[in-house]
């Protein structure tokens, strides 16, 4: 009488919400009363602890059976394990399972099996299987094909999972959506619509998993075109929008820029899931407007959903790209307020919104807080303050991060690189190098590009080109970094030879590449090659030329003294007549040839437009003390201290044992200072010495 009342409890215990207590007591007296090898209450304890999501007490309850004869228990534990993203012991369960000469792994058994090689990526074991089901003639069973499909897939066989897809002799919907989605989950959207387009085309009428795997794909795309056909679609065969589809729909209108459709699609949904507000939300964050996502976080709170870091991340997101300080800041005394966990992404959101609106030091104090720093974590403090212009920081957040055993990613070099491409630290970039080749980077396009231009602004030709020569793909990034390398440091020649190099090799060159090889031409005085290729980009290529092009055409005619024609192509292009930067380029040119009269009225109109800026007087003043006028050197140096102007500081650095040591004109408070003044000292009366 007691085991068939404690077999009803059971019985109900599964399809109720019975909690762990109640369950715990059920299995005392399942034991004191001997029943603990009973199949039939062992099954229904099993499931009852699986409900609880306590799965060691499951797998305690199982292991206890000295004979778990009955394929159903292996089987419904074993689902739940893969339900449950506990992979590895679904696959040990399965293991044990082979042990038993009595009992056979059914259709039920296989599908939870190849999920957890799916999870795990264990396509060897996935092949095992394979062939155990051909051996079986389990193939014949759609569920059990379409699992296997799924498997191949997600381990990306996609030529065996294709091809096993296409050998089905009957295919259902299910077996398509596996498709569909596992190319999704992939990352080739395009392939997921493909095959969407295909299944409709066989008269295969898709469901509510299949249209929401296909409109997430466009939004992933930003095709919005085919998005809006599928929701007419939908629209023309009045198909029940479901959570999922509509919330898909709201993510695909959202992140394609169309917020007005984005928000009717989501005021349309009756019951709104944290899915829908989420995407809701993403799309108002992609533009920076955080009002509305504020507006849509108080809305959630009222309708009693709870926010989850994915939907605070893109809040802060929002204020970050919109530089919003103080919205910022109401986010953050909200998690905070709320005793919301933060977990890496929501950490690294907040470091993000302090570097982009300025606040270094707030940035650093959240950092330093997070407990268990992630990869993640130190990237976004590194290209943090990469961004923000503090390189020498980010090298030193670099190497903490590696002195806390932590593996450095292809981001973490990226942003690493940067820095040393800033500071010339050679050194540094060279340790960084191993780095990438010990990871096994070489086949990271932006590793390596990165790599190409620290060598490359460090001025060590040879090695950027090696890189070069070794990059897996040429862009157009990487041909011009090359071209300006040579071009920079002497080596015109070989500038314009790759230059003609990337011309025939179908690679199109934009307005950076043709400043690159101009610039080649400055620096080596090719004045008619300089010229060819400015006209060039403008006859052929249809560039029209901006201030930086014709600044280095004039510079290009100035150092060659061709000054009339310099200052003729300024004063026949109305938009670049009054530039300072370009005035100022000529206004040099006119000071190293001693040209007088063009000089003063270039300098006549810089001190006009730019009263403030000390660097024409100072120019002027020493073109005049060339030609001994001192009478005008020192109306100059009276006008200059009446205006209140003083020449600003040179700043240089060096590179000494990996430390970067920077210098300041009559700075003497750095270390070492006495030996350095002794050698400038050294340096002074040698070079008197030499005249």
């Amino acid at each position: 009488m007691a085991s068939m009342k404690i077999f009803s409890l059971l019985k109900s215990g599964v399809n109720s919400s019975t909690s762990l207590k109640q369950c715990k007591l059920l299995h005392q007296k399942i034991v004191t009363l001997g029943l603990q090898s009973n199949i039939i209450f062992s099954k229904n304890l099993i499931n009852l602890y699986i409900s609880c999501q306590d799965f060691h007490s499951a797998k305690l309850v199982f292991q206890i059976l000295e004979n778990p004869l009955d394929i159903t228990l292996w089987n419904g534990l074993m689902s739940a394990y893969t339900k449950n993203h506990l992979f590895n012991e679904a696959l040990e369960l399965f293991e044990k399972l082979l042990y038993f000469p009595y009992l056979k792994a059914d259709s039920y058994t296989f599908p939870s099996v190849l999920k957890a090689c799916g999870g795990l990526e264990k396509v060897q074991c996935g092949q095992m299987v394979h062939a155990h089901l051909i051996k079986c003639g389990l193939l014949s069973d759609v569920v059990v094909t379409s699992s296997l499909i799924g498997m191949y897939a997600k381990c990306g066989f996609f030529g065996s999972a294709i091809l096993l897809f296409d050998e089905m002799p009957e295919r259902d919907i299910a077996c398509w959506n596996t498709m569909i989605s596992c190319y999704y989950q992939s990352g080739l959207f395009a392939k997921a619509l493909e095959f969407f387009e295909k299944m409709k085309g066989l008269g295969y009428t898709p469901n509510s998993v299949t249209y929401t795997a296909a409109i997430s794909s466009c939004a992933r795309l930003l095709d919005m075109e085919t998005g809006e056909r599928i929701h007419q679609q939908l629209v023309n065969d009045k198909f029940s929008l479901d959570g999922f589809v509509s919330a898909a729909l709201v993510d695909m209108y959202g992140k394609c820029g169309c917020l007005e459709k984005a928000k009717e699609m989501f005021e349309q949904i009756p019951v709104k899931s944290l899915v829908s507000w989420n995407s809701m939300i993403s799309g108002y964050s992609l533009r920076g407007d955080t009002r509305s996502c504020i507006e849509l976080l108080t809305r959630m709170s009222k309708e009693n959903t709870r926010p989850s870091s994915v939907t605070l991340s893109s809040l802060l997101m929002a204020c970050s790209k919109s530089a919003q300080l103080q919205h910022g800041k109401f986010l953050h005394a909200y998690i905070i307020r709320n005793k919301i966990r933060s977990d890496v992404f929501l950490n690294a959101s907040l470091v993000d919104l302090y570097f982009k609106c300025g606040r270094v030091e707030t940035a650093q104090n959240v950092f330093s807080k997070i407990t268990k720093k992630s990869v993640e974590a130190w990237n976004v403090m590194i290209s943090g303050y990469v961004s923000a212009g503090y390189y020498l920081e980010a090298l030193d957040i670099y190497n903490d991060m590696k002195l806390a055993g932590i593996k450095p990613d292809a981001i973490t070099l990226t942003s690493a690189l940067v820095s040393c491409s800033q500071l010339a630290a050679l050194e540094q970039g060279k340790e960084i190098h191993k780095c990438i080749i010990d990871n096994r980077l070489e086949s990271n396009e932006t590793v390596m590009g990165s790599l190409l231009d620290m060598y490359a602004k460090c001025g060590v030709v040879s090695e950027a080109f090696q890189v070069f020569d070794e990059l897996p793909e040429r862009d157009l990034v990487s041909w011009t970094t090359m071209i300006v390398a040579y071009g920079s440091h002497g080596q015109a020649f070989e500038a314009l030879k790759l230059f003609n190099e990337m011309l025939h090799s179908n690679v199109k060159p934009d307005r950076v590449a043709f400043l690159a090889v101009i610039s080649a031409c400055d620096h080596a005085g090719l004045v008619d090659e300089g010229c060819h290729y400015f006209n060039l980009m403008v006859t052929v290529c249809g560039i029209q030329p901006s201030a930086e092009e014709y600044s280095c055409l004039i510079d290009l005619l100035g150092r060659a003294g061709r000054l009339r024609e310099a200052y003729a192509i300024l004063q026949s292009n109305p938009h670049i007549r009054e530039d300072v930067e370009l005035l100022s380029t000529l206004f040099s040119a006119c000071h190293l040839h001693a040209e007088r009269e063009i000089g003063e009225e270039v300098a006549k109109v810089l001190t006009q437009k730019d009263v403030d800026d000390p660097s024409t007087y100072v120019v002027f003043e020493k073109m005049y003390a060339s030609q001994n006028k001192w009478n005008e050197v020192r109306k100059l140096r009276l006008k200059m201290k009446e205006l209140k102007l003083r020449k600003k500081p040179g700043c240089s650095w060096i590179e000494v044992d990996k430390r970067i040591q920077t210098f300041l004109a009559d700075d003497k408070s750095f270390p070492l200072v006495d030996n350095v003044y002794q050698c400038l000292c050294l340096i002074y009366s040698d070079m008197e010495n030499y005249i």
